[in-house]
Parts: C-alpha cells; sequence; structure tokens
C-alpha cells in the first residue's frame, strides 16, 4: 500500500476517534486481512535499513521489517468501525517476533494481519496484533504486538500473568550511547508508514498527553538489533517508557542476547532479549 493509502487510513482512523468506546469488553474485527508480497522495493528497504543502523545490500530482510511489510494491514484492520479502541495515540507496548527460516529480500511472500484480542491494562487496553508471513505454503515468520489504548480505568495493575522481559533493577553493561535527533520519528515515518502524530512534532504529541514527540517503538527495536546480534531468530521486547525526542539513551547488553535502552537517571525504556 503506498503512503498515501496509508495517510487516508490515519485520517479515517482520527475521523472515527471520537466515536469510540475503548474497553477489553467491547468486540473486534475477527477476519484477518491477507496480501500477497512478490517483490521487496529495494530502494525502500535500503532507506529503512539506513535510517535504523543495518548495513545495506544484504541478501536476507532484518528481523524487524515483515512488521513493517505488514504495517498497512495493521493499519487498515485498527482504522476499521469495527475496532473499539482510536487509532490516533495508541502506543506500542510489546512485540514478540520468531523467525522460522530465512527471508530473502527477494520477495514471493504473503502476509496476514489479524487482531488476537483485546486485554484490560493499567493505563487502559491493550489489543493485540499477529502477524504471519508465509512462503511455499509455510510459515517463515511471525510476530505478535501489542498497542495500548490510554483509557481512564480503576484497575491498578496490569492482570497478565506472562509478560516478555520482566524488568532488572541492575543495568546491563553500556555498549553505545546514542544522541537521538528531534526529526527521528519523521524519518522513520517515512520509511515504515507510520505517521502517528505522537512521533512527528512536539505540538501533535502533546495533544495526546505527551511533552515532546516520542520515537517510535519498532525504530529503538531495530536500531538496538542493528548494534548487537541481530542475527537470532527470536526476539522479544517490551516498551516501558517513552524515548522522548531529541534525546540520549544509552544502549546495554550482556552478550547473552538481552538488552535494553536506558535515559536520564537510568530510566529504562526497552527491555528486550534476542535467542
Amino acid at each position: 500500500m503506498a503512503d498515501h493509502g496509508l495517510g487516508l487510513l490515519l485520517v479515517r482512523g482520527a475521523l472515527r476517534a471520537p466515536f469510540k468506546r475503548p474497553s477489553p469488553e467491547r468486540d473486534f474485527p475477527r477476519s484477518p486481512l491477507v496480501r500477497p508480497v512478490p517483490r521487496i522495493d529495494l530502494a525502500r528497504l535500503a532507506a529503512y535499513e539506513r535510517v535504523c543502523g543495518f548495513p545495506t545490500g544484504d541478501s536476507a530482510l532484518p528481523l524487524t521489517y515483515p512488521h513493517v511489510l505488514g504495517f498497512p494491514l495493521a493499519m487498515r484492520l485498527m482504522s476499521d468501525r469495527a475496532f473499539p479502541l482510536p487509532l490516533p495515540g495508541l502506543v506500542h507496548t510489546s512485540i514478540e517476533i520468531v523467525r522460522h527460516a530465512p527471508l530473502p529480500a527477494s520477495g514471493g511472500h504473503e502476509l496476514a494481519v489479524h487482531i488476537d484480542g483485546l486485554a484490560p491494562h493499567r493505563r487502559g487496553t491493550e489489543a493485540t496484533v499477529a502477524t504471519v508471513m508465509r512462503a511455499d505454503g509455510g510459515v517463515v515468520w511471525e510476530s505478535r504486538s501489542t498497542y495500548l489504548a490510554r483509557h481512564h480505568t480503576d484497575r491498578s495493575a496490569e492482570p497478565r500473568d506472562a509478560r516478555p522481559c520482566r524488568p532488572r533493577s541492575v543495568p546491563l553493561p553500556v555498549v553505545a550511547e546514542w544522541r537521538l535527533a528531534g526529526d527521528i520519528g519523521r524519518r522513520y515515518g517515512a520509511v515504515s508508514g507510520d505517521r502517528n502524530p505522537i512521533h512527528l512534532h512536539p505540538f501533535t504529541a502533546r495533544l495526546f498527553g505527551f511533552p515532546r514527540a516520542i520515537a517510535h517503538g519498532m525504530w529503538t527495536v531495530a536500531r538496538c538489533l542493528a548494534a548487537g546480534d541481530s542475527g537470532g531468530t527470536r526476539v522479544s521486547v517490551r516498551f516501558l517508557a517513552p524515548v522522548l525526542l531529541p534525546g540520549v539513551v544509552a544502549y546495554g547488553a550482556d552478550g547473552s542476547g538481552r538488552f535494553e535502552l536506558r535515559g536520564d537517571g537510568g530510566r529504562l525504556h526497552l527491555l528486550g532479549e534476542v535467542s
């Protein structure tokens, strides 16, 4: 789907947002959306790799890139009238990715995306979006993302028993410090199609309760994988606090596959693990 199509979906989601009544008890679209990916736009892939820090020209897709390819389908689902959460302001709270087979950059894939359910969160309601990539009839890649719609709730804690990457009090060894420019949200939005207003400008971010624009969660994941060992086949990440732009973050890793991002005062933004 072209960028203008994604823009129309965002506008549609924004127009429908005032009529949404988010709640984990509400119904949601049940049918998956499917699209073929006969070839990969190599110029766009290279632009994505540059923004995220991956080497360009590899014969295989970065572990995070199928998420970008499936994003238009996720946008169609989350902007649908039947989806109960307002699209503008949705915050990515976690992702789990599994690669089952090599992902050639030549294409020849099929993507399917569906809403896997709603769940209560102490700050509102979370939706789980599942994405599956197939090739030659078999699953080669899949992910599960959670997105939070913040709204008033009387719940004081998250009821889920299992969460990827439980918070750690002892920081991991710092490998690198990154100074993030204020335009990284716009640059990543241009290559990914995710132009959620919370990522673009301070003014639009403030409309949703953020003091400044915040970095895309998937950019922070990709940047960490590009800096570390991105050759793993499974990654679990939990986003704990927004990364404000511009800003400075410390990337930590311990060599066992665990990684994190911390900000001022050791504030934990992201916890992840690659295996």
